[in-house]
C-alpha cells in the first residue's frame, strides 16, 4: 500500500488488490480557492467527509470514481469502507454541522480518516466503531477542527500504530490554522523528517511502538 498526502485533508491511498490490480482511493480533494494546488488525480473511489469547498472538489478527480459522501458501509473492489457520523464542532454540529469519519480496510490494514472533526473527544459508540486502527489521519490545526491537545486525547482513545497529521498551516494556504510544530510540541517531539509518501505492508506495522509520520504534500 502507498499513501500520499496532497495537502490539507486530501490523501490518496493506492492499494494492491491482486498481483497486477490496484485500487486508488482519494479523500477530501480541495478547491484551488484555499491557495493550494492539487496534482492530477484519478481514483476508483472518492470519499468526501463533508460539503465544504476545502474538502469536496469532486471535479478535480478523474476516472469516474464511486463517490461516497457520508455515513454507511460500502464494499468496492475488495476495499471495505465504513462512514461514521461525527460533528464538525464540539456543540453537536450547531456551529459547523456534521463531518464523516471514514474507516478503510485494504490489504488487511485499517486506516481511519477523521475528516474535519471538531469533537474534543469521540463518543463511546464512535470509539467502538472505529476500533483497531493501524493508520490514523487526524486534523491538528485547530480553529475549525480539533486542536493539538484535543488530537492527543483522541489518539489515546484510538491508539493507532501510526498517526499522520493533516489540516494544519502550510505555505500558500489561505486558511488560518496552527502549524505542525504546535502538534509536535504537544507530543514532546522536536522534529520529524517528512516523507514523500508512505509505502507499507501489514507486516511492517509495529505492535509495540506508536509512530508519528509526517508526509510532504
Amino acid at each position: 500500500m502507498k499513501i500520499l498526502w496532497h495537502g490539507h485533508s486530501c490523501f490518496q491511498i493506492i492499494a494492491q488488490k491482486e498481483k497486477d490490480t490496484k485500487v486508488s482511493i482519494v479523500i477530501d480533494p480541495f478547491s484551488k480557492e484555499i491557495g493550494l494546488k492539487l496534482p492530477k488525480l484519478e481514483a476508483d473511489v472518492l470519499l468526501i467527509s463533508h460539503d465544504h469547498s476545502d474538502h469536496n472538489n469532486q471535479k478535480a478527480v478523474s476516472g469516474n470514481p464511486f463517490i461516497i459522501t457520508g455515513p454507511g458501509e460500502y464494499d468496492i473492489k475488495g476495499v471495505f469502507i465504513q462512514g461514521i457520523p461525527a460533528f464538525h464542532d464540539d456543540v453537536g454540529g450547531k456551529e459547523r454541522g456534521q463531518t464523516t469519519i471514514y474507516n478503510i480496510q485494504a490489504e488487511n490494514i485499517s486506516i481511519c480518516h477523521l475528516g474535519d472533526l471538531g469533537q474534543k473527544e469521540l463518543s463511546p459508540d464512535q470509539v467502538e466503531r472505529v476500533n483497531n486502527v493501524d493508520i490514523l489521519m487526524i486534523p491538528v490545526g485547530g480553529k475549525y477542527t480539533i486542536s493539538s491537545k484535543d488530537a492527543l486525547k483522541i489518539m489515546s482513545q484510538i491508539e493507532p500504530k501510526i498517526t499522520i497529521p493533516m489540516h494544519y498551516s502550510v505555505p500558500k494556504l489561505k486558511i488560518k490554522l496552527d502549524g505542525l510544530g504546535e502538534f509536535l510540541k504537544t507530543l514532546g517531539i522536536k522534529s520529524v523528517e517528512p516523507l514523500n509518501s508512505l509505502s507499507i505492508k501489514k507486516k511492517d506495522l509495529s505492535e509495540e511502538e506508536a509512530k508519528i509520520i509526517v508526509l510532504k504534500s
